[in-house]
């Protein structure tokens, strides 16, 4: 009878065990909100500069000017608008461009598919994107190689997966196994099906970019695409002073039907801007100017965010340099002007030059990462997986970074000094001498009170040499490997999933392949 009485229990203990276990053990798929900053913005411009760079850069739209390249329409509009224009030349009278800039939204909201992991762009908020753009991708298991579809679509997979990551991106890799007029489909498709949180459009033609509105409209609804953002789209500008036909025309499409884009100069110091941190912060005023004028001239209020992609220049080999003193001094410099016109700001990342996630990729990204968060960025793009100055996507250092993100939320929060913050119960209790590890305030808020890595190793010596002595590489190749695993796809109405890949089957097959 006995043996009868105890053998529950044992079921029970054994059953509750199993319940903890299987609590700690199961996924659970998080996305942070994104960061709302209660930490002050780090500004190294004095009035008096400011003033100086903003009545230089109006000299610099009004003397000097900016090219529209194969763009008759755009010289028409700013004709009508009140430029000077000599043949492609567009001269800007003083105080236009500025003006015209008045219409854009201080911020804005882009709608996801999932309405929980909507973000607000602008004010004191941070948005983390992904890497966007490499051509190349490397991992622990097949080295550098050109990057593919399936390549893309783990990396997208990866960014749901992510934490600390806001939003799916756009180009997170370039997957060079499919047709150059073809792949934007396969990656829009991917970033709506495969992931639920915001993305980004294609800009590399304009009429690709009309097929992301036409798939976002199955996606959100027609109605609803045009009276809401559900797409950020880079436009870069060809520094110096140039706009190109096809991301104008991008802009133009976008701009058109209410979606965002962030208007941005590409900046190599000493090679598309001067060597000087306020002669380039001159050149980058100038140029976002007139970009966001001219978004305001296709549609007054259009949503738009001011850019500054920087880097300084190796001037022995001519390569790009990044986490560099000066590209930190013209990022905080641009927030700053950014600021002042009211728009968001878009700017920083996980930059590096290494060509392998090392100790160099460490310390630039870091540098980058944290100049980011202080120079009041509003949107984050390639916060995670840069690698060797932008042309390669690394898995490994995609979830590196991702990880540390987690800081950047920490950081951002700022100090708190509510009742609970001060403690005061916790020092009485413990007294000199004592220790705060049992004690009731330490109790009650040891789950929440530090950020913690998922990836980073703190075992002591004996506990990771006996592990196998990972490094961190290594740590990061096995987060891979337990993110793809435990990928979960997030649920989305069959019918529209149908006519999306309905919608990518019919354009793909009214053309030829075209590889470049």
């Amino acid at each position: 009878m006995a043996e009868a009485v105890k053998a529950p229990r044992r079921r029970a203990r054994g059953g509750g065990g199993a319940a903890r276990r299987a609590e700690r053990t199961a996924v659970k798929i998080e996305t942070a909100k994104y960061i709302e900053r209660n930490v002050p913005n780090f500004e190294v411009l004095d009035e008096n500069a400011l003033q100086i760079i903003e009545t230089n850069a109006e000299t610099v739209l009004e003397e000097v000017g900016v090219n529209f390249v194969d763009n008759p329409a755009a010289l028409e509009r700013w004709r009508a608008a009140g430029a000077s224009i000599d043949g492609e030349r567009v001269r800007i009278p003083r105080g236009l461009a500025r003006k015209l800039c008045e219409t854009a939204p201080s911020q804005f909201t882009q709608h996801a598919r999932n309405p929980e992991k909507s973000v607000v762009i602008g004010g004191k908020n941070l948005v983390l994107a992904p890497v966007y753009g490499p051509p190349f991708v490397r991992d622990a298991k097949g080295g550098r190689r050109y990057a593919t579809l399936d390549d893309f679509q783990k990396f997208v997979k990866l960014g749901f997966m992510s934490k600390w990551l806001h939003h799916s991106g756009g180009t997170v890799c370039e997957p060079t196994d499919v047709p150059v007029n073809k792949r934007h489909l396969d990656m829009m498709l991917a970033h709506m099906t495969l992931s639920d949180k915001p993305f980004m459009g294609s800009v590399t033609e304009p009429s690709r970019a009309q097929d992301s509105v036409e798939m976002c409209e199955i996606l959100f609804g027609k109605e609803f695409v045009q009276e809401n953002t559900v797409m950020t789209s880079l436009i870069n500008i060809n520094s110096p002073l140039t706009f190109d036909d096809v991301m104008m025309g991008a802009l133009e499409v976008y701009a058109k039907n209410n979606q965002a884009c962030i208007v941005s100069p590409f900046i190599v110091g000493g090679a598309m801007a001067p060597v000087s941190v306020a002669g380039t912060l001159t050149q980058v005023l100038a140029e976002v100017l007139a970009g966001v004028a001219y978004s305001q001239l296709i549609r007054p209020g259009a949503p738009v965010i001011f850019g500054a992609f920087v880097s300084s220049i190796d001037m022995n080999s001519g390569a790009p340099t990044f986490g560099t003193p000066e590209a930190s001094l013209v990022t905080y410099g641009a927030g700053q002007l950014a600021r002042r016109l009211g728009l968001p700001f878009r700017s920083a990342g996980s930059f590096c030059g290494s060509k392998l996630p090392d100790a160099q990729a460490a310390y630039e990204t870091a540098n980058s990462l944290n100049m980011g968060l202080m120079a009041g960025v509003n949107f984050m793009l390639h916060s995670c997986g840069w690698l060797e100055g932008g042309l390669v996507a690394d898995f490994e250092k995609f979830v590196m970074d991702a990880d540390q993100l987690g800081a950047l939320h920490g950081v951002a929060k700022g100090v708190s000094v509510d009742e609970d913050s001060q403690a005061l119960d916790a020092i009485r209790e413990v007294g000199p001498g004592g220790h705060y590890l049992g004690c009731a305030h330490t109790q009650a808020n040891f789950k929440t009170a530090f950020w913690k890595s998922d990836l980073l190793d703190y075992k002591p010596f004996e506990t990771w040499e006996e592990e196998g002595a990972r490094d961190t590489y290594a740590l990061a190749t096995n987060r891979v490997d337990h993110l793809m695993a435990t990928y979960q796809q997030p649920q989305l109405d069959p019918a529209i999933k149908q006519a999306l890949e309905d919608y990518v089957a019919a354009k793909k097959e009214s053309m030829p392949d075209a590889f470049m």
